[in-house]
């Protein structure tokens, strides 16, 4: 054996689940081993998850030689990433950098927890959290008025607790009583073509379809042909993050198979929140089957955030800025670690300077700490809530009445930790666009 580790990629490297290689356990210990030495002799990324602090740890306990870690102490690394992304922006080895380490800490952790969901399968945990749509039709076999008490129900959340692992303290989402592809049903929404398809996202669908319908509101305004359609699937993410690629390709298949034909027309595909925008533009391309492979390129290069799309028609003469109430002089707008990922700026931050009124908005980079369903689990909960203080506390050092963030689960985590929740920017342009819209913000309201 050497006395070091060559950084260079082993021949164990795949982040590609269509190659045989991708799934050879020896492969995987040589690419953990490489880049857990990596890591090592670099440790820039000890601030974001408790992986890195818990890997440093481990190295240093044991003199420094990462090949001494045990199985334990690495599943506990593996477990306690929840693929915010952070590292991966941050690191100056990766492939998005075109370096030779070809290293991705977060595709590595993807692969370890796919080989180790195919050795052992899903835990009932897993079932639930990793198939938003199922949730929420389970939801709906009782009045949603129901299902949400019970959702606040102590009792009730105990036993979810013990039988689940869902935390007894988190603030779950509420599930509306209407799906948002419904409402864009019965109001004559659902087309075939369109300048842009939107992808609501699963949390749209069940939870909150108001931020959907703001989507259109904003987007009508600035002349925008929208398309909704029928039959889309949660983008995968939270199937994906305790390895079940096959739930995940599935889920993918049926969305590439609609959005492709609007995208073949010409169309757009935007998509609300970012986790899911990050889904279709980079995660597609690489994980889908074989087959779906060019179609999910297409489809990634034709996907954007809301706010990206609006800035890019901000030069044209259709772009709206009668704009007929203000949220104030300062917004505080946090910066979710998934549009990050996608390195596209933030362009709903830059929309929100174009409302006659604003004229400082205060940023916060911090990652919040919901991160999927990493806060809503027993073991994530009060993690969770530790990594996110920095961001609640920069956010409440604002003082300002109105907050924003693209991400949803962002802003219920900041309603759970501060008391207040912050809108989509595009709900915040949408109420600006109407006569009253913050007539409410002087007592307090939003």
């Amino acid at each position: 054996m050497d006395k070091n580790i060559r950084y260079a990629p082993t021949d164990g490297l795949s982040y590609d689940p269509s190659e045989a290689k991708y799934w050879d356990k020896e492969g995987l210990k040589k690419e953990i081993e490489r880049t857990f030495e990596i890591c090592h002799g670099c440790r820039m990324c000890f601030k974001f998850c408790d992986s890195f602090p818990s890997l440093f740890s481990f190295i240093d306990a044991h003199g420094g030689d990462v090949r001494k870690l045990t199985d334990r102490e690495i599943e506990k690394v593996m477990n306690e990433c929840f693929q915010c992304k952070l590292c991966e922006v941050q690191c100056p080895y990766t492939e998005r950098d075109n370096h030779e380490f070809k290293l991705d800490f977060p595709k590595l952790v993807h692969r370890y927890k796919a080989i180790r969901f195919r050795e052992r399968g899903a835990s009932i945990r897993d079932k639930m959290l990793g198939n938003p749509d199922r949730a929420g039709k389970l939801a709906r076999t009782l009045p949603v008025i129901l299902t949400n008490k019970m959702n606040q129900n102590r009792i009730h959340r105990i036993f979810m607790e013990k039988f689940l692992g869902i935390h007894r303290e988190k603030l779950l989402p509420n599930f509306a009583s209407e799906t948002f592809e419904k409402w864009a049903e019965k109001n004559g929404k659902i087309k075939k073509e369109g300048e842009v398809v939107l992808f609501q996202t699963c949390y749209i669908q069940h939870n909150e379809p108001e931020i959907g319908k703001d989507l259109i509101e904003v987007f009508e305004k600035n002349s925008v042909d929208v398309a909704c359609v029928k039959g889309l699937k949660c983008c995968g993410m939270p199937a994906w993050e305790h390895g079940d690629i096959k739930t995940l390709q599935s889920q993918a298949k049926e969305n590439i198979r609609i959005l492709y034909g609007f995208v073949e027309k010409g169309a757009k595909v935007i998509a609300i929140n970012p986790t899911c925008a990050m889904m279709l533009r980079r995660e597609y391309p690489n994980l889908v089957e074989q087959e779906d492979r060019e179609k999910a390129r297409k489809v990634a290069e034709a996907t954007m955030d809301p706010s990206e799309f609006l800035w890019s028609i901000r030069n044209e003469e259709r772009f709206n800025t009668n704009f007929k109430s203000s949220p104030g002089s300062t917004i505080s707008y946090h910066a979710p670690c998934h549009l990050r990922a996608q390195a596209i700026g933030f362009k709903g931050r830059d929309l929100l300077r174009k409302i006659p009124g604003v004229s400082s908005i205060t940023m916060t980079m911090e990652c919040c700490g919901h991160n999927g369903t990493f806060a809503m689990k027993v073991e994530g909960f009060n993690a969770s809530q530790r990594i996110g203080k920095k961001a609640f506390d920069l956010m409440k050092q604002s003082k300002t009445k109105v907050w924003a963030t693209e991400c949803p689960l962002a802003a219920i985590q900041f309603y759970q930790h501060t008391g207040i929740k912050p809108m989509h920017p595009i709900s915040i342009l949408a109420r600006a666009y109407r006569e009253n819209g913050f007539e409410n913000l002087n007592k307090g309201e939003v």
